[in-house]
C-alpha cells in the first residue's frame, strides 16, 4: 500500500495522543449538568425555572470557554519558538 498521499505534520509525533479540546469538555459538562438538573427536577426535589437554568448554563459555559482558552494560550506561549512565523 502506498502511503505517499497521507499528509503529515512536520515536527509532531504522529503516535502522541491529541490533548482534549476545551470546547469538547465544556459542552460535555453542559450536557451532564442539564441531565442532572432534569433528573433532580423530575424527582421533585426542586422546582426549576427553565429561563434561569439556561442563563446559568450559558454564563458557566462562557466562563469555562474563556478560562480554558486563556489557559491553552498561556501553555502554548511557553513552548520554544524556532524564530520562523
Amino acid at each position: 500500500m502506498d502511503n505517499s498521499n497521507i499528509p503529515t505534520t512536520a515536527g509532531q509525533d504522529p503516535a502522541a495522543p491529541a490533548p482534549a479540546r476545551v470546547g469538547t469538555i465544556v459542552w460535555g459538562l453542559i450536557v451532564l449538568a442539564l441531565a442532572a438538573l432534569i433528573i433532580v427536577a423530575q424527582l421533585g426535589v426542586i422546582s426549576l425555572n427553565g429561563t434561569y437554568v439556561l442563563i446559568g448554563l450559558m454564563i458557566g459555559a462562557g466562563v469555562a470557554l474563556v478560562a480554558g482558552g486563556l489557559l491553552s494560550a498561556r501553555k502554548r506561549d511557553n513552548e520554544p519558538t524556532t524564530g520562523k512565523s
